[in-house]
């Protein structure tokens, strides 16, 4: 544990200048770059070749989370602009998909900018639903270490909570865009494959593919499963610390179903490639919560250091975490596992599943940085020199990587 927890995260920078950040996505999702790595080789390819690049028999696993408008801009009468960005529900409950259902007061654990000027009182915000008025109220409640706890009401019982954010709110696109959200921003900064709404950031790997690139996988008999893990705003926290050790990995919600984990079980031997970080961190949590379960602990929350912690056990390995994860569910008559994790997946850290990962250019000094090199060891830096020297695009909206 100790060696992992001093790495240096200087070890982990490089020279990122502004202008070779990706300030807008292409006009084709599958027309961006793809740096191919493999067995220490590196080329440049196109996205569009990422079928006939992977390995036969493969797995894709995909994070099938949904980017919310998450940014709501309220006008005091003093002029002064206050924005609350929304980050997850608390009350009157805690489940995603069931808080937008929500027709009735919610509480929220929200950032909000410029709070100085919001001392208390009511703020409101006019907007239209379907040609109809609604008027959206927001109370600050309390102030939290990170944040505030946030009430939102509305004058209209009629219209769920996902329906207010989805037309008065903004979609918040990533601080290091420099710019403000535009139209084009609602579409191309959500996967094709979106579906569960949560995320203040997209799962941005997921960005390049499109329908003709799944039909591509299909004719190539390459599986895709889907899970889901709910990307919080800590997905853009840096590390400030100088070791690893004292930087906190934010919580963030992860669902995968029996049928994703009857899936993975059945292709263990096989490829498993997630796609993205979010899908590989909630991937190797399950062998965290199912390490857990077997010492009683059905809480599914993987911490930080668990991996680096929990006693190792040589005779447990994938197929017996996802068979104890899958009995749970049937003795407990469910369907999927609900869990939260704030797995740091750094090197030194020993893969459970994953054997290879889709994913895009990582920030300089970033727990994402970590885990790529978790994978490929110091030959991130090779890629990433490649990708400079060659005109990449690099972060949320640039080019792609398959490390395989």
């Amino acid at each position: 544990m100790k060696s992992i927890e001093n790495i240096n995260i200087e070890d982990y920078n490089y020279n990122l200048s502004d202008d070779r950040i990706a300030k807008y996505p292409l006009e084709k999702r599958d027309l961006s770059k793809l740096l191919y790595y493999k067995n220490d080789c590196i080329q440049e390819r196109k996205f569009s070749e990422l079928p006939g690049l992977l390995p036969l028999n493969s797995l894709l696993l995909f994070n099938e989370t949904k980017v919310v408008n998450a940014r709501l801009i309220f006008k005091k009468e003093t002029g002064a602009t206050i924005e609350i960005f929304c980050l997850e529900p608390v009350e009157p409950v805690a489940d995603f998909q069931l808080a937008y259902q929500q027709k009735t007061p919610v509480i929220w654990k929200c950032l909000i900018g410029n709070a100085k000027r919001w001392k208390s009182g009511l703020l409101s915000l006019e907007f239209h639903i379907k040609d109809k008025k609604v008027v959206l109220f927001a109370k600050k409640v309390k102030q939290l270490s990170e944040g505030f706890l946030v009430e939102f009401s509305w004058d209209n019982e009629d219209v769920s909570f996902s329906e207010i954010i989805s037309n008065c709110g903004l979609i918040p696109i990533p601080p290091y865009l420099n710019r403000k959200s535009e139209d084009q921003d609602k579409k191309r900064y959500q996967t094709v494959y979106a579906e569960y709404e949560g995320s203040v950031a997209a799962p941005t790997a997921g960005l390049h593919f499109t329908d003709q690139i799944f039909i591509n996988l299909k004719n190539r008999n390459i599986e895709t499963g889907k899970l889901t893990l709910h990307v919080g705003a800590g997905t853009f926290k840096p590390v400030v610390s100088e070791t690893i050790g004292s930087h906190e990995m934010h919580t963030e919600k992860v669902v995968v179903s029996n049928n994703t984990l009857q899936q993975i079980q059945r292709k263990l031997g096989d490829p498993i490639i997630p796609v993205g970080t979010t899908s590989m961190r909630t991937l190797e949590s399950l062998y965290w919560m199912a390490v857990k379960l077997k010492s009683g602990d059905d809480s599914f929350e993987v911490e930080q250091w668990d991996p680096y912690n929990l006693e190792e056990n040589d005779n447990f390995d994938a197929y017996d975490a996802m068979e104890l994860l899958l009995n749970y569910l049937y003795k407990n008559n469910k369907n999927e596992i609900k869990g939260e994790t704030r797995l740091m997946i750094a090197p030194g850290y020993r893969f459970r599943f994953a054997t290879g990962l889709v994913t895009n250019f990582h920030q300089p000094k970033s727990t994402l940085l970590l885990l790529v090199s978790a994978l490929v060891g110091e030959n991130w830096k090779d890629a990433y020199d490649f990708a400079l020297a060659n005109d990449f695009r690099f972060l949320s909206y640039g080019d792609s990587c398959l490390f395989l």
